[in-house]
């Protein structure tokens, strides 16, 4: 597949700068395998499933992984938090080893100290892009500190400061651990009264563990899809997921996968029958045509920007000119975009109607 297929128009006043006032409220495209697409709201989601499912959802919570801070020389710099390496222990209660990303003038070298107000970071070296920092406190757990000085990492194409309700609203109703830079964005349309509707039809809810990072937002830069370096990530399939999917399986049930981060936890742990592994691990899945899925029947997803991975995986499911004409006409129908905007369902990938 070649990058200029990944490419559409797109009015900069359709990227979405702040969420809906209520999280139901975002619309809903329903984009089948064939025949018309139906414009909906996302409070419509129990009467547009059939049959009762099983929904997959990513519980990662992000984490106020924004902070600012300076050099020794009163140089500004920005770091962004992006995996923890090493936690505090019992020994070492007030340092953590962090991969970070850092923005400044000039990049520091390793052995320069950057001052984060209660919270020092002394460069260790680096990894790629990434600068491997050890973190020290005040004598406060780092993680109170974190929590206490840093601020949500709204993605770079909201182009305005951080808000109050973004702490809420850049969380879905799932987050539980700990451990991403952005929001696994189709959860965000969730709410506690939507589920609670949904499991009282019938339908079952998972959830998987996918810490998103920044690599979402990285820009391909090559033509040939195939030469692109795929970002990694970290995943953990319990084994109440697996054991709810074989469930699911022996039953007949559909998977419904709530976002492009549960489809690649789900189809990197998958088995050939349709079944997933138990257990941690880091995935570099690049999923784009031609792809047929092992787990995943279903699909709640966001707009993804133009000449992305994440275009290029709904693509993989739904099929290039399908999914050409749906974002046409979300385009047209003034649909919201990114990651504070609306969503489509896609049924039956597996399965095509």
């Amino acid at each position: 597949m070649l990058l200029s297929e990944l490419d559409y128009e797109l009015p900069e006043e359709l990227i979405a700068q702040r969420p809906t006032e209520d999280r139901v409220a975002s619309r809903l495209l329903y984009s089948r395998a064939s025949g018309p697409l139906l414009d909906h709201r996302f409070s419509d989601l129990p009467k547009l499933l059939a049959e009762p499912v099983l929904f997959v959802a990513n519980d990662t919570k992000v984490i106020p992984a924004r902070l600012f801070g300076q050099k020794a020389s009163g140089g500004k710099v920005e770091m962004l938090l992006i995996e923890k390496k090493e936690a505090a222990t019992s020994e070492t209660p007030y340092r953590e080893r962090w991969l970070a990303m850092l923005r400044s003038s000039r990049a520091p070298k390793p052995g320069t100290v950057l001052s984060f107000g209660a919270l020092e970071a002394t460069v260790l070296g680096r990894e790629e892009a990434l600068f491997d920092l050890e973190l020290r406190t005040d004598g406060r757990l780092p993680s109170a500190v974190i929590a206490e000085q840093g601020e949500i990492p709204l993605p770079p194409y909201i182009e305005r400061d951080v808000e109050e309700d973004d702490a809420d609203r850049y969380q879905t109703v799932f987050a539980e651990e700990e451990g991403a830079v952005a929001a696994p964005t189709a959860g965000l349309h969730f709410s506690n009264e939507l589920i609670e509707e949904l499991r009282s039809q019938g339908h079952r809810f998972a959830q998987v563990t996918l810490h998103v990072g920044p690599g979402t937002f990285r820009p391909v830069k090559v033509e040939n899809l195939d030469e692109h370096p795929m970002h990694e990530e970290r995943y953990i399939v319990s084994s109440e997921c697996a054991d709810a999917i074989a469930q699911a399986r022996a039953e007949g049930r559909r998977v419904l996968a709530i976002g492009t981060t549960v489809v690649r936890t789900l189809e990197s742990a998958a088995l050939e029958d349709g079944l997933v592994r138990v257990g941690e691990g880091r995935t570099r899945l690049f999923i784009k045509p031609p792809y047929r899925p092992k787990v995943v029947d279903h699909l709640i997803t966001n707009f993804h920007l133009p000449k992305s991975t994440l275009l290029a995986l709904v693509m993989a499911l739904r099929g290039t000119e399908r999914v050409r004409e749906t974002y046409a006409h979300a385009v047209r129908e003034r649909y919201r975009f990114f990651s504070y905007g609306d969503a489509m369902l896609l049924t039956d990938l597996r399965f095509p109607s």
